[in-house]
């Protein structure tokens, strides 16, 4: 299996996965709408490696940049692209905890 690497890790693609998937099931922060290279909110730059598309994307991509949803990955790539920051919900606890703080 192909090793993805981010800024943040280095993980392998499961046997089946769209690289979309495998960003999304490691935590990344990764657009996406239509799942089938359509949109174009998937985009990433591609940093190192290559990936291959069964059938051209209708959506733009520059060169040095990549759909996750539908490129297919058969070697090591590096992209750029960061894990999912998560912040603090403001609502899920007693905000005035009452202790005078």
């Amino acid at each position: 299996m192909p090793l993805i690497s981010t800024h943040d890790t280095t993980f392998p693609l499961q046997e089946g996965e769209t690289l979309l998937e495998g960003l999304e099931r490691t935590g990344h922060e990764i657009e996406y709408q239509c799942r089938s290279g359509y949109c174009g909110f998937c985009r990433v730059r591609i940093l190192s490696g290559r990936v291959s598309y069964a059938d051209l994307p209708l959506a733009f991509i520059a060169p040095g940049e990549i759909l996750t949803c539908c490129c297919r990955v058969t070697e090591n790539i590096t992209i750029d692209c960061r894990k999912r920051i998560e912040e603090p919900d403001l609502f899920s606890g007693d905000l005035f905890d009452g202790n005078g703080s």
